[in-house]
């Protein structure tokens, strides 16, 4: 079997091949998609350059008690409720064959399931979701054996754990059970943790020995979205492990969850975050869209577009170029570097950098111009300076020059939706 590993702080395939995680947020694929469905949704990604989908096998919007689009439930019933001891395999179309149709066909096309077994209204309500709660250590032990059992020889699962809520202790108590099932079964695949907003993996399981890298997810409002790269260097120098965003802002979601607002983050403000978190040395990056998530079919004030037409949106188009970016120079040797920047600016226009071996990139959010600290080059003597266009994913050289001292640049265009990549080479 082809194996997803760790490298220091990047994930590879076993060869030594780096593998860059470019993940959509697809949490009810399983549940609401039919099959010819299935193929649409993983033909276009694919197409786009992603790797990976995040779908949730006991999905959030009622996925334990509403039938998927067969008619099918995931569990038997035990005293009126679902029983996660239970699943309901009976049949060619049963639900798990479904899954697996799912599972197969993102094969097909080259990507990765992240392959949630619960979203975490299953074992922590709190104020929102509609569960029920269904999982104690017991159950979530079983259930982690029986999953991981079936999804074992696929070669495109990483395992997610947690699933947007946090963990008190009894919480904990779940998922360590229902990871320890997991690794019994299957020892071929990762395994990490989707948190709730505005926290990541090392708040709740920075101890477990189970994570093989950290998320966080950044969230829908304000409070992180302008300073994401930031979380992403918390978790670095929390963790040895890699790290990334499994979840920031969404393509067309309410700003801070309002529609009444009137504004809905744009393509812009997902590059943002984007390239932010590149600069942050992540091992990946999820992109979101809003009427995406839970397959929406009708349009509302909160839910603007259909999933079928959120599908080809600017923001989904252009995620490819992050990972263009970041596999087309030396892949392992990157790491974030702050110093590059001789004066930052706050809030949206800050910049943020990063550096490999024998180049280094510096991201400019607003196109507003800056000073580069050239010194960090040692023993350079001269780079080529290019313009990296994350709209089109184009580059274009634009000077050579004396590796010394600093240097002030002005991208070609400066504003909102004006974000541009400096790309300094060693020549």
């Amino acid at each position: 079997m082809k194996k997803l590993t760790v490298k220091g702080r990047y994930l590879s395939w076993d060869n030594g091949e780096p593998f860059f995680y470019l993940g959509d947020t697809a949490w009810e694929i399983f549940h609401k998609l039919n099959r010819e469905e299935v193929e649409y949704y993983f033909e276009q990604r694919a197409r786009q350059g992603f790797t990976v989908t995040q779908g949730v096998a006991l999905s959030e919007l009622e996925g334990v008690t509403t039938p998927n689009a067969y008619g099918r439930l995931p569990l038997l019933m035990t005293e009126g409720l679902p029983d996660p001891t239970k699943p309901d395999i009976d049949g060619d179309y049963s639900y798990w064959d479904h899954v697996d149709f799912v599972i197969d066909t993102a094969a097909k096309f080259g990507m990765f399931v992240a392959l949630l077994p619960t979203w975490g209204d299953k074992y922590n309500l709190l104020a929102w979701g509609k569960g029920p709660i269904i999982f104690n250590p017991d159950n979530a032990y079983i259930y982690g054996k029986w999953i991981a059992e079936r999804y074992a020889e696929k070669e495109n699962i990483i395992w997610v754990l947690g699933g947007d809520r946090p963990l008190e202790e009894n919480h904990r108590a779940i998922i360590d059970a229902m990871a320890k099932g997991i690794k019994e079964r299957d020892k071929n695949h990762l395994i990490t943790f989707h948190p709730p907003g505005m926290f990541d993996s090392t708040d709740f399981v920075g101890d477990a020995d189970y994570i093989d890298f950290h998320t966080s997810q950044t969230g829908h409002g304000i409070e992180q979205c302008f300073e994401s790269d930031k979380v992403m260097l918390k978790m670095a120098n929390r963790s040895d492990k890699p790290y990334m965003d499994s979840e920031p802002r969404y393509e067309d979601h309410p700003a801070c969850f309002n529609d009444k607002l009137g504004y809905y983050w744009s393509t812009a403000d997902t590059r943002q975050n984007a390239y932010w978190n590149l600069m942050a040395g992540v091992c990946g990056h999820t992109y979101g869209n809003h009427c995406i998530w839970g397959m929406n079919t009708e349009p509302t004030d909160y839910f603007p577009f259909t999933w079928k037409d959120a599908l080809l949106h600017e923001g989904a188009e252009q995620m490819g170029y992050v990972k263009d970016l970041r596999l087309s120079r030396d892949y392992y040797s990157f790491k974030p570097c702050p110093q590059l920047i001789v004066q930052n600016y706050e809030g949206m226009g800050h910049l943020a950098a990063g550096k490999g071996k024998g180049y280094a990139y510096i991201y400019s959010p607003l196109g507003l111009p800056f000073t580069v600290n050239l010194s960090v080059f040692e023993g350079a003597l001269r780079l080529r300076a290019s313009w990296f266009d994350p709209r089109n994913g184009q580059t274009q050289i634009f000077s050579i020059f004396p590796a010394k001292d600093k240097m002030t640049v002005a991208p070609p265009s400066q504003g909102y939706g004006c974000d541009w990549v400096l790309i300094l080479e060693e020549v």
